[in-house]
């Protein structure tokens, strides 16, 4: 797909946490997750970087915390901190208790990302699964700005915006995906990121050193690394 980013709404930002569709949409995401691999993929890139362990993470746009759980058992690493930073506080017990079978300490950061980027203390990881999609161009650029001040590694999972992407969006009702989901998921593609995209918006250092490319079939992986 060669058209421009579009960005726009997605139903389940709009729809208040304990509405049932967007408690349904929220059991969707899960699947389609592991449909496309995410945690999978970012085990595998802070685990490529990281490779003596790490002992603090944040999610940032975790909604849930699901996917954070998943991650951590994929991650196989004990005694870390893990900050969930949402604008809603929706992590429920059973998300906790998962994180915590794995030996991470959970926190929920009920915050703006950008606000809470901008006041929180150096970490070791930051990942973003499906959220940087959700800005334009100059508010991403803000962000990432933040983050390369915060972290040693900043690793993202994000919707690929290719045409098999789209085309697979448009077929999640046949998995049982709710209206607000199937919405959500053509929005996500249209949005998404090709190329260097990403690379384009993070700072211009020589500090870091950047990767960025497409994980067939539905994903777009970025990975930032401080150079020391």
């Amino acid at each position: 797909m060669t058209s421009p980013r579009r960005v726009e709404p997605e139903w389940l930002d709009e729809l208040p946490a304990h509405d049932p569709r967007a408690q349904r949409s929220r059991r969707d995401l899960v699947r389609i997750n592991a449909l496309m691999g995410n945690a999978r993929i970012l085990a595998r890139e802070i685990e490529r970087e990281l490779p003596a362990g790490f002992a603090s993470i944040a999610e940032i746009g975790a909604g849930s915390g699901a996917f954070l759980a998943r991650l951590a058992g994929r991650l196989a690493r004990r005694d870390v901190v893990a900050h969930l930073v949402d604008r809603q506080d929706i992590c429920a017990p059973e998300i906790r208790a998962a994180l915590a079978s794995r030996g991470w300490t959970a926190t929920t950061q009920k915050h703006d990302a950008l606000e809470w980027l901008a006041a929180t203390p150096p970490l070791d990881v930051i990942v973003a699964n499906l959220f940087l999609h959700h800005f334009e161009p100059e508010r991403l650029r803000v962000m990432l700005a933040l983050a390369a001040t915060r972290a040693r590694v900043f690793v993202a999972c994000e919707p690929r915006r290719s045409l098999l992407a789209l085309a697979g969006a448009r077929l999640l009702g046949a998995i049982g995906c709710n209206e607000v989901s199937r919405h959500d998921a053509v929005v996500s593609v249209r949005a998404g990121f090709a190329g260097a995209e990403i690379s384009s918006l993070w700072p211009a250092s020589g500090e870091w050193l950047l990767r960025e490319f497409p994980r067939a079939p539905f994903s777009h992986v970025f990975v930032a690394a401080r150079a020391s």
